[in-house]
């Protein structure tokens, strides 16, 4: 894990109506529907959600500051992390279109968020939510089951970063993009060879190094603009349970 700078905050775009109306189709269409909704649902959450627009190693939220809104993906990426009193910088994961963040019922954030990529947020105020959730039961179930996806995400990262070995890690997250890509797409990967070792617990050397060998070893193909390709998925996946 590296040390890590905090950035200048750089005000936000609020997208007025017609353009936040527009932006209701995302640049890069999503890889799913929003956590918690199928494809064909009607999404209750639009008409309390704010449009805002996050230039590239923006600040969303800071850990601390009071968790006063939920935010969901709309394009993008977004990287959330902690600081740790070293200073040191632990990513939590990494957010892409159709996830949601800021559900825990805690009043201040437990963690950062950062645009790594210019990304399109929807901002729904805690105290319309909550609202909302009250009027609807159905709703409030299934953003419980977003929350349950999380703590089993977390519980996931516990043992990535505490039993399996650097190539194992690296293994497992580029599966576990290429699930949310789906089958024959490409993975991109916005983040830097940093990011996803500080999400490893690794060092960018090693990440860089188990990038070089996953490649001469063909299970991967390294693609232009970021992206990766997985040549020999079931290699891949034998290669990440052996922990």
């Amino acid at each position: 894990m590296h040390a890590h700078t905090a950035i200048a905050a750089q005000p936000t775009r609020v997208l007025p109506g017609h353009q936040a109306a527009a932006m209701a189709m995302p640049r890069v269409a999503p890889s799913r529907p929003a956590a918690g909704f199928a494809a064909n649902d009607t999404d209750p959450l639009a008409a309390i959600a704010q449009f805002r627009v996050f230039d590239r190693e923006q600040s969303i939220f800071a850990e601390g500051e009071a968790a006063d809104a939920v935010f969901r993906v709309v394009d993008g990426m977004i990287r959330l992390y902690k600081l740790l009193p070293d200073g040191r910088r632990q990513i939590i994961g990494f957010l892409q279109a159709g996830d949601m963040v800021g559900l825990a019922f805690a009043d201040r954030y437990l963690y950062s968020a950062e645009a790594i990529t210019a990304s399109t947020v929807q901002r729904i105020p805690r105290c319309q939510l909550d609202a909302l959730l009250d009027s609807q039961p159905a709703l409030a179930r299934r953003l419980l089951s977003v929350t349950t996806s999380e703590l089993v995400a977390a519980q996931d990262q516990m043992l990535l970063l505490g039993r399996k070995s650097a190539l194992e890690k690296l293994a497992s997250f580029l599966l576990a993009l290429s699930r949310r890509a789906g089958a024959g797409r490409a993975i991109a990967l916005p983040m830097s060879r940093c990011d996803i070792a500080d999400h490893l617990g690794l060092t960018t050397e090693t990440v860089s190094r188990g990038f070089t060998k996953l490649k001469t070893s063909r299970l991967i193909r390294i693609l232009d603009g970021g992206r990766v390709e997985l040549l020999d998925a079931d290699a891949l996946a034998d290669l990440a349970d052996c922990a």
